[in-house]
C-alpha cells in the first residue's frame, strides 16, 4: 500500500503488488527467464490482483497453494525517498503455509530462492525452511534474508532458522544492516562475511547502501561493481530486483548450477553483479516495486 495523494489533497493509499520473493519473480519473468512461484496466495480481491500479476508478467503459478485466508498488506512510508513499512500478516495466506502444503517440485526446476519475510513468520518460515533443506542437494539455492528487526519475535529462533538455511544455501546476499545484526560484534563486515563464507555458501555478495557491491567466492577471491547512479524516486524493491538480474545473467551465462558456482570465474561473477545494479537501478527510477523488461536495459 504506497502513499499517494488525493484528489482532495489527503494522502491515501494505493494497493501495488509487491512483496520481496514476489518482486524477484516479477523481475525475472520481465528479464525473459522461465520462472515461477511458490507461495500461499489468497482467493480476496489483493490475491486475485497479485494472481493477475504474476500470469501478466510471466510467472507461472502452477506451485501457487490457494487459501481462504487475507493477504499479507505492507504500508509503505517514504521519507525522502526510503521506505520503512508497517506489515498486516496476521493469519494470511502466505503465513499460515504448512509443510504438508508444499507440492513436489518438477524436475525442471533448477534453483529456487527465498528471502524476506516469509523466513521470519510461522508456520510459513519453517515450511520454506523444510523445503530448502529437501531439496538442496539437487538445486541451486539462493538466499537474501532481508532482515527486518522489528518483526521478529523469537530471535534465537529465527537465528537458528536462517543459520540452517543459510548454511545449505549456494549464493547468499546480505547487506550491511544484515550482517550486523547477525553478527552484532566489533569485528568489520569483510570479517563478518567470512563468519557468512565458513558455514557453506560458494558466493556470498554483500550491498551497501550507495556503495559498490562485492562478491565473494569459495576461494576467497572479491570482486566488486559501482552502484549505477540514477535519480532515485523511491528505493522500494531495490534489493530484489539485483537479486533477480544476478539469478538472471547467472542464468544466461550457464552458471547456474551447483558444480559451476563452486569455480565461477571472477569475471563473470562480476558481470552478474554489475547486471544486477543496472536492473536495480532501473527500479528505483520509478515508483514502487516496477522492474525494467529486458528490453529497458
Amino acid at each position: 500500500m504506497i502513499p499517494t495523494p488525493t484528489v482532495s489533497g489527503q494522502q491515501g493509499y494505493v494497493p501495488h503488488s509487491g512483496g520481496a520473493v514476489f518482486n524477484t519473480a516479477i523481475a525475472l519473468g520481465r528479464l525473459g527467464v522461465q520462472t515461477g512461484m511458490l507461495t500461499g496466495l489468497s482467493t480476496d480481491l489483493f490475491g486475485q490482483q497479485l494472481h493477475a500479476s504474476l500470469h501478466a508478467n510471466h510467472v507461472d503459478t502452477s506451485l501457487v497453494v490457494y487459501a481462504d485466508r487475507p493477504t499479507t498488506l505492507a504500508f509503505v512510508q517514504l521519507t525522502d525517498g526510503h521506505a520503512s513499512y508497517t506489515f498486516y500478516d496476521e493469519n494470511s495466506a502466505g503465513r499460515m503455509l504448512e509443510q504438508a502444503d508444499i507440492p513436489t517440485l518438477p524436475d525442471e526446476v533448477s534453483a529456487l530462492y527465498f528471502g524476506g519475510i516469509s523466513l521470519v513468520f510461522e508456520p510459513g518460515a519453517e515450511a520454506y525452511s523444510a523445503l530448502l533443506k529437501r531439496e538442496a542437494a539437487a538445486r541451486v539455492v539462493m538466499l537474501d534474508p532481508n532482515i527486518r528487526p522489528s518483526f521478529i519475535r523469537d530471535i534465537r529462533r529465527y537465528r537458528d532458522r536462517l543459520d540452517r538455511m543459510i548454511a545449505l544455501s549456494d549464493i547468499v546476499k546480505v547487506s550491511d544492516e544484515d550482517l550486523n545484526w547477525l553478527y552484532p560484534g566489533p569485528q568489520s563486515l569483510f570479517e563478518k562475511i567470512d563468519f557468512v563464507r565458513r558455514t557453506g555458501p560458494a558466493v556470498v555478495i554483500l550491498t551497501r547502501s550507495g556503495d559498490s557491491v562485492t562478491g565473494f567466492l569459495e576461494d576467497g577471491t572479491e570482486v566488486s561493481v559501482p552502484v549505477e547512479r540514477t535519480d532515485v524516486v523511491d528505493t522500494i524493491g531495490a534489493g530484489d530486483t539485483f537479486n533477480a538480474g544476478l539469478l538472471a545473467r547467472l542464468t544466461e551465462l550457464g552458471l547456474l548450477i551447483k558444480e559451476s558456482l563452486t569455480a565461477v570465474p571472477p569475471d563473470s561473477i562480476r558481470d552478474a553483479m554489475r547486471f544486477g545494479a543496472r536492473v536495480a537501478a532501473c527500479t528505483v527510477s520509478r515508483s514502487g516495486a516496477n522492474p525494467p523488461w529486458r528490453h529497458e536495459i
